[in-house]
């Protein structure tokens, strides 16, 4: 008898084994990954929610991959249900960094770790983690370009350029790093002169674009048009600030309306190098947009989720910049770069984000 229950527990302590060393590499598949995206109307987050859920698969995580319609409300019911279905672990682009405090709370209580991606989530001490592009050097980039391409070190105020400035959400704090990197160049051109801003449109506040909208901002731009008369045989316009490719795609269309050509386009800045945004890079009808590569971004969080699961530190390279309003979140930033039209090959096609096909 004694022989028969030893050898039970043998086999016992093997199978145990067995299940461990499967489960040992990465992540398990009943280990519960929650991923919250904004919308499936923009390419970009499209683009980041599908990377996130093959680079998490892939590590051996279930993944729960929600996109919320740009709707508040529906963000948090989709969280909700994250929480209750077992979730160890949330990857959240928020809608509204101010609007998830409650919801988080919840998570919080359960101990489920919640990563913030690309957006802040603010006021609420549930946030574990923050995993983003460099956001503010997003806009000195942006920055940088207008002063080179528009010649700004060597002018004056008696040979000014004019340009109108456009931001994203306000209920998005990346706005104040990207809007406040890039007013951070500019802001010293337009205080002697050599920047005018027709309009006077240059604070946050007037600039800002409810949800990035591209119908919004492309509204906003015709009034404009309208108001200052601006033309290829009226009123000069040499560039518009853009802080994303949505807004400056809707700008764009405003402005193709108004009759510009390639030959006479202002310079226009974006973010993101969306298919729509590079394919106007090569039509001549946006000058750059910055490259964030989400496979990046997904590899770090994927990096985090482990860590986190393991019991161990999660990567993280700044632990001063990002005050979420209870303290400082430990964050991951990754380098964002340029795209343009003459660099759009090397960047975007050889690195396999893109293809050929997908730009014409």
């Amino acid at each position: 008898m004694k022989k028969i229950i030893c050898a039970l527990l043998v086999l016992s302590i093997a199978f145990t084994g067995l299940f461990v060393s499967c489960s040992g590499k990465g992540g398990s598949s009943s280990t519960k990954v929650g991923v919250s995206m904004p919308t499936k109307d923009l390419q970009r987050w499209n683009q980041d929610g599908s990377n996130m859920k093959a680079q998490l698969e892939k590590a051996g995580y279930t993944v729960d991959l929600q996109f919320a319609a740009n709707d508040i409300n529906t963000q948090v019911s989709q969280l909700e249900n994250m929480i209750t279905s077992g979730c160890k672990v949330l990857v959240i682009a928020s809608i509204d960094g101010n609007s998830l405090s409650n919801v988080l709370e919840a998570a919080q209580k359960k101990n489920i770790k919640v990563i913030a991606y690309d957006r802040l989530i603010m006021n609420t001490k549930a946030v574990s983690y923050y995993a983003t592009f460099d956001n503010y050097k997003v806009g000195t980039i942006q920055g940088d370009y207008l002063v080179d391409k528009l010649g700004l070190k060597s002018r004056s105020a008696s040979d000014p350029v004019y340009m109108e400035f456009f931001t994203g959400d306000p209920g998005d704090n990346n706005i104040n790093f990207f809007f406040g990197g890039a007013m951070d160049v500019l802001k010293p051109y337009l205080d002697k002169g050599v920047i005018v801003c027709p309009s006077g449109q240059t604070a946050k506040a007037q600039c800002a674009t409810l949800n990035w909208s591209t119908e919004e901002a492309q509204k906003r731009m015709e009034n404009l048009i309208t108001s200052n008369k601006y033309g290829p045989k009226g009123t000069k316009l040499d560039a518009v600030y853009c802080s994303n490719d949505s807004t400056a795609n809707g700008v764009t269309n405003a402005l193709i309306s108004a009759g510009y050509t390639a030959d006479n386009f202002p310079i226009i800045t974006g973010q993101d190098c969306d298919i729509v945004a590079v394919k106007n890079m090569l039509a001549g009808t946006q000058a750059m947009s910055i490259f964030k590569d989400t496979r990046t971004l997904a590899s770090k969080v994927v990096e985090m989720v482990d860590a986190i699961m393991k019991g161990s530190e999660p990567p993280v390279n700044d632990t001063k910049t990002y005050d979420n309003g209870t303290g400082v979140v430990p964050s991951f930033l990754c380098e964002p770069v340029y795209g343009s039209k003459e660099n759009y090959k090397s960047l975007l096609i050889d690195s396999g984000y893109y293809t050929e096909a997908q730009l014409k």
